[in-house]
């Protein structure tokens, strides 16, 4: 049975990670990752809560060595760790964090020794051994298991990490706005660096100026992990950025003006990652050059009938995609929306997350989705709704500006303008958070 190596830096004093008080080498990671193996109690199944990166990782690798697995939801609401709960009654929690009050076995991430260690061999671990389970955020429905194994996401990130160049960069560093506990965040921040031979940054920035430091705090070259709100913010702000040498989105496709900005403000190149929970990442595209999306080496999509279907490459077992794919070549497709997002109305059809686009790109206008209310019964036609952050602008002229692009039907009744969005960590925006909000200023 092959075995992969856990990472894919080979000289003891080769830099794997960035804390807060320097740099991390190889070999002081493995020594960490051995203490807390150490530490951990019989439970097979840990729900990782540490908040900076490094110590997340830690208690990844510590995990995979040990033979447990890392459950990885989007968020540590009560009702989500009850559901947990349920799902492994042995999980215990990893923190690092005086104030979690989470109902679950604890440990606390230790003071680590720091003195001299033995040189430590690189664990090898078995490509079948299934190191994680990532839940769905429940942006559309009940948060759903997705198992991984190790080899299917080493493939993942050595061919991102490929598409993306990190091999040309020499002591490239990985600064990440989006949590490790996110699938995107996850490969991107996390499994990407130990298998590229990048290092890591510990720290997870939300706020313009906190990116700014963090970028600021490692030195060059930078690659800046990411995500739309992030990015549309940082822009925003507009701060002083330090020198970025690649900028990756994911989570929601960019708009091409927004693309543009981000290359002209950072002076860089931005690479957008498409792929979802289930199937992982398997896809990127350069947007201010082209729609179309290209497939990783080895994944195809294979259409059946409405539904297509992703396989081969890391990909174990075909998986139904949830979006509306239109394949343009055997390596190509464009990207049409989800399909649970499409709305009927009066016999037309639209998606909201094409309603949104154009939202978003009107002047002025710095965050909106569209929201499609429950039916209350066959009689009644349900209207389209709307949030907006647009300060400065007024309804009316919201309305208007949204007539010029879309049919009459379409346009939100009612349209709220408030003053922000209940996005999650990743810039997502799940269905029962905006349900709340409506029925909060509704």
């Amino acid at each position: 049975m092959p075995s992969l190596p856990l990472v894919s830096h080979n000289s003891p004093d080769s830099i794997i990670a960035w804390r807060a008080d320097g740099a991390v080498t190889l070999q002081q990671f493995l020594s960490e990752v051995s203490q807390l193996a150490a530490l951990f109690p019989a439970g097979r199944h840990l729900l990782n809560m540490c908040s900076d990166r490094y110590r997340f990782s830690v208690g990844l690798a510590a995990a995979i060595v040990a033979g447990k697995i890392s459950l990885l939801p989007s968020t540590y609401a009560p009702e989500v760790v009850r559901q947990i709960k349920t799902f492994a009654p042995d999980v215990f929690c990893l923190t690092d964090s005086d104030l979690c009050t989470v109902d679950l076995p604890r440990l606390r991430y230790p003071v680590m020794n720091d003195g001299p260690q033995d040189e430590l061999a690189i664990p090898q671990i078995k490509a079948t051994q299934h190191i994680a389970v990532v839940f769905t955020s429940g942006s559309t429905g009940t948060p759903q298991p997705h198992p991984k194994t190790w080899g299917a996401l080493v493939g993942s990130v050595q061919a991102e990490a490929q598409r993306l160049g990190l091999g040309l960069l020499h002591n490239c560093t990985l600064i990440g706005t989006v949590p490790p506990q996110h699938m995107y965040g996850f490969e991107s921040t996390v499994l990407m660096a130990w298998h590229s031979g990048c290092a890591l940054n510990h720290a997870q920035p939300f706020y313009p100026a906190d990116i700014c430091r963090a970028l600021a705090a490692v030195p060059a070259p930078r690659v800046l992990v990411s995500s739309p709100l992030h990015l549309r913010t940082l822009l925003a702000a507009g701060l002083l950025l330090p020198e970025i040498t690649q900028v990756v989105s994911a989570t929601a496709p960019l708009s091409a003006q927004l693309a543009q900005e981000i290359e002209t403000r950072c002076n860089t190149q931005l690479i957008e990652i498409y792929g979802s929970t289930e199937t992982g990442q398997i896809a990127t595209r350069h947007p201010t050059q082209s729609c179309a999306w290209q497939l990783f080496p080895g994944i195809k999509l294979a259409i059946e009938g409405d539904c297509v279907r992703a396989c081969g490459g890391h990909i174990e077992t075909p998986i139904a995609m949830s979006d509306t794919i239109e394949p343009v070549t055997d390596k190509l497709f464009l990207l049409h929306g989800r399909i649970a997002d499409l709305v009927n109305i009066g016999g037309k059809r639209h998606s909201l997350a094409s309603l949104d686009h154009l939202l978003n790109n009107i002047p002025g206008v710095a965050d909106g989705a569209f929201y499609m209310p429950d039916e209350t019964s066959a009689d009644h036609v349900t209207r389209l709704a709307a949030c907006v952050v647009a300060p400065g602008m007024d309804a009316s002229n919201l309305l208007a500006a949204l007539r010029e692009h879309i049919d009459p039907v379409f346009l939100p009744r009612p349209l709220l303008l408030v003053d922000a969005l209940p996005r999650n960590s990743t810039g997502k925006l799940p269905r029962a958070a905006l349900q709340a909000l409506f029925q909060t200023c509704t």
